[in-house]
Order: C-alpha cells, then structure tokens, then sequence
C-alpha cells in the first residue's frame, strides 16, 4: 500500500472507467483499473462487430485518466476482511475502497441444445468465435436470431443488410420495452430488409440443434447459426467472495451503492443491486452509475455522508442496420413514451450517441466531477417505500 488512499477498481466497462476517472479527483487517491483484457470493449457495437462493420474496441490510452494504473488479469476472489484482492495471475491486489464493477455477460439459455449449438453475443471473444462462424457460412445460409431486445434486433438487421437470411425468434413480443408506435416501425424496417420475424406466446425456443431451431408450435427451422441474446446474467465474483447478492448475482447495496455487507465497497452498472431494486442493465444507466460509485467512495475518505443514487433514463435507441433506426422516448423511470424517431433520422441519433460514449469517458478523464447528468426517477422512492425490491430484482433484465 502506498501513503495515498487506495482505491481498485474491478471491471474497465463503461461504468467502471466513468468510476476510475471520477475517482482521480484526489490528488491523494491512488487508483487501480483490474481488467481481464487490455483494450476497452464497446459493448453497444457488438453486434456491428459481428458483420465486419466495426471493431467495437478502444483504447484505455485515450479513455482513462493519466493518474489510473491499468492492471489486465482477472480478480478471482474479493477477501472482505482482509481488504485484498486474489488474481487469476497468482498475484493480491490490497485496496482501502473498492469498486464493484464487473458488468454482466451471458446467462445459461437453460434449452436444450443452446449452450452447445447456439452463439452468444454478449462479450468480445464471444462475438469474435461468432464472427469467424459466419464468416465462414455462405451468403445464403440460414441465420437465426433468439431474442427480441435491442441486441436480438440489432444483430438480426445488421446481418440482413448484408444480405443473409435472417430469421428472428422473439419468444414473446418484438422489442418489449418499446411503445407500441416504435415497436411497429421496427417491424416495418425488418420486413423491408426481409427478416422473418416469429413472435407471440407460441414462439419460444425449445431445442436447438446443429442445424435447426425447434420453436413451441411445433415448427423447426432450418439454422446454419443459431445467435442467442435472450437476457444476461452477471459474473459470480460476489457470490464466490461470500457477499450478499440478489438472485440474480448482483452485488446488494444500500441507495449510496454500499455494499451491505461492507461499506469499503461500492458497486456500479450491470452488477449492482441497490436497495434490491437494479437499474435496467444498459450503457445508459452505467455512465451513470459508475460516477456516482466514485463519489460514494470520495465522500467516505473526505468523512462525509454520501449521497443516494440518482438515475434517469432518458431514450432506448435501436439501430436497424447502418441507414435506419428508432430512437424511443423513454419517462425517467424508463417506460416508454409514445413519441419515438425512425428511419434515417433515427440511426443519426443512434450513431451521435454510440459515438458520443467513448467521448463522455475520455471527457470525464480529462476533467474528473465537470460533468453531472444524471436525473432522479421520482418512482424509485415509491417503490422502496413499497418493499417492492424483491420482486423487481427476480425479474429478467432486459436485452
């Protein structure tokens, strides 16, 4: 341990470099980044990187403040007690605070044939096994899409605009958290670029093979790759660590992001449940999030009460290939408004804001605490007030 207060953070996501860049504020906090590969993801790219149109990587150079020490291994164990950190390397990490940032990955698809035959999409290695996959199919082969979130839409348009045959199998309704005024543009814009599109009750996958996809109703469509982005789940660090999580493996705080069992650790973005009532799993809520996780911890070194979390959503933006999208109004509490843009107007706003991401970081490296804006969603008191957090907590995160 140096003489500064040390603080690590675990996870390089949108969340955990918005908290690592915050957290340089203090010329007398040391900071650490632990990362398991060295070049930044942008995750919200993923499924552009999956048909050859961008790589969806940054680099920490230009999105971490100078002050952060970047550390590329893998935390495999948090010792509470002892305030360290075991490496997948060999190596121990000790901290004063630390950051709880770890994001969220693919979940188990619990069908059967789906962990073996069917492709996530959810990380970067991930991707890149399923880029070289397709890759090496032909044009005209059969694609399958399982899942109507914004990650399921988006890889099915992409892939269309290419020119493959797409086929996208929703298992309830197309784009659930959408109003139903955006949600039909977004059926218009895949029927145009030919994706067959199988939603309702009756269309949840039930077996995949090598080669198909059998669905409910009884039908079995032919599959040379089968794509999986129905929901995701969270790593097990906290589980494997002895903290407490909800059930979905989320890291449990208090409304400061605190985790309840120890107050020298904080958490932010996908991993973090705090009061047991999560944020939706998005980019939008991690820029968020991780700032706030840093002033958490700042507060505590300065001796001083931190502040509750505060989010507000603002739009759900889906991209339908490189010339159309729908950018949906979204109420702070992030249900849908009717008013939504689409087509080329639409994937304008879609592309301003995936590119305005790597810039928020690299702005908040430049000049950590310059920026606030986040907005309270005035629901979010209602609801704690009506213990309603273990039922929002076993809910499946949106896509």
């Amino acid at each position: 341990m140096s003489g500064n207060t040390d603080v690590v953070v675990i996870g390089g996501g949108y969340a955990g470099v918005m908290a690592a860049n915050r957290l340089t504020q203090r010329a007398d906090v040391t900071v650490t980044l632990i990362n398991p590969r060295p070049a930044f993801v942008d995750r919200i790219r993923l499924h552009q990187f999956v048909s050859g149109n961008h790589e969806a990587v940054g680099d920490y150079r230009e999105l971490l403040a100078e002050g952060v020490r970047l550390v590329v291994d893998t935390v495999t164990r948090i010792d509470a007690a002892g305030r360290t950190l075991a490496l997948a390397s060999g190596d121990t990490v000790g901290y004063d605070h630390l950051v709880y940032a770890v994001g969220s990955g693919s979940t188990d698809p619990r069908v059967p044939g789906a962990a073996e035959f069917a492709h996530p999409i959810a990380g970067l290695e991930e991707a890149q096994r399923l880029r070289a996959v397709l890759d090496a199919e032909p044009a005209t082969a059969p694609v399958t899409v399982v899942g109507a979130g914004p990650t399921g839409i988006e890889t099915a348009a992409e892939l269309a605009e290419q020119g493959r045959t797409v086929t996208l199998v929703c298992g309830g309704p197309l784009g659930p958290t959408l109003h139903p005024r955006g949600r039909r543009s977004v059926a218009r814009r895949l029927a145009a670029l030919g994706v067959s599109v199988l939603d309702g009750p009756d269309a949840k996958v039930t077996e995949v093979t090598r080669d198909a996809v059998r669905i409910a109703d009884g039908r079995e469509l032919p599959s040379a790759v089968t794509i999986w982005t129905a929901g995701f789940g969270v790593p097990d660090l906290a589980v494997r660590s002895g903290l407490r999580t909800d059930a979905l493996g989320r890291l449990l705080t208090d409304e400061t992001l605190t985790s309840v069992d120890d107050e020298r650790i904080v958490a932010a973005g996908d991993s973090a449940a705090p009061s047991d009532l999560p944020f939706r799993m998005s980019c939008q809520a991690a820029v968020q999030l991780g700032p706030q996780a840093a002033e958490t911890v700042l507060s505590r070194i300065a001796g001083e009460r931190p502040a509750a979390v505060e989010v507000g959503f603002v739009a759900t933006c889906v991209s339908l290939g490189r010339r159309a999208g729908v950018f949906q109004l979204m109420s702070k509490d992030d249900i849908a408004k009717s008013y939504y843009l689409g087509g080329r107007s639409g994937a304008k706003i879609k592309e301003l804001i995936c590119r305005s991401v790597p810039w928020q970081l690299s702005y908040e490296a430049r000049k950590p605490g310059a920026r606030t804006w986040w907005s309270k969603d005035a629901k979010r008191g209602l609801l704690l007030r009506a213990g309603a957090g273990q039922e929002r907590a076993t809910t499946e995160p949106a896509a």
